[in-house]
């Protein structure tokens, strides 16, 4: 797996890119690598950490408008 194999876009789902977040740490924390491989790793995980924060994000404002439209729901129905 390189760093340059998919790109970090939307289209990446949380669990892909999770998935080879834990490898970049895996590969930054075993070492022996050389210093560009390093911080194309780096950078590679940056990419990857902000698509799973954005999908987090995504997913906590769905929760919250759910659990409005029920508490408005329930408000509704108790007057």
């Amino acid at each position: 797996m390189t760093s340059e194999a998919v790109p970090a876009q939307e289209t990446l789902g949380y669990e892909q890119a999770r998935d080879e977040l834990i490898e970049v740490v895996r590969r930054l924390e075993a070492g022996g690598t050389s210093l560009e491989e390093s911080l194309a790793l780096w950078e590679r995980g940056e990419e990857l950490a902000k698509v799973c924060r954005r999908w987090l994000e995504g997913a906590r404002a769905r929760l919250d408008a759910a659990l409005a439209e029920e508490a408005a729901q329930d408000e509704d129905g108790e007057d």
